[in-house]
């Protein structure tokens, strides 16, 4: 099946403890069904300190299961992604507004 949220996409949080934040997604795999958003699920890792890294209290972006994201459309609202043929290629468009979201 043809991904329907792709890595540059700027998305909105459904569910969870970060519902409403937005966010660019930095990477998406799809065979666990997450993706990783810019400033959502964060989590403090502690690392150690070596030779090369000071170490302390890191933040991280976990994955996020792509059924708690939503494609943002150009007006700014939360949309459904629909595929449809255009000529001979195959394009992803907004269901709110029905524009082409890949050129």
């Amino acid at each position: 099946m043809a991904a329907k949220l792709r890595k540059g996409d700027k998305v909105v949080v459904l569910a969870g403890k970060d519902k409403g934040k937005e966010g660019t997604i930095t990477s998406v795999d799809p065979k666990a069904g997450k993706a990783v958003v810019d400033g959502v699920n964060i989590a403090i890792r502690h690392t150690r300190q070596t030779q090369t890294s000071q170490g302390g209290r890191l933040p991280k972006a976990l994955p996020i299961d792509l059924s708690n994201l939503a494609l943002l459309d150009k007006n700014g609202k939360a949309t459904r992604v629909g595929f449809r043929m255009e000529g001979d290629k195959k394009v992803r468009f907004a269901k709110t507004t029905g524009d082409v979201i890949d050129a």
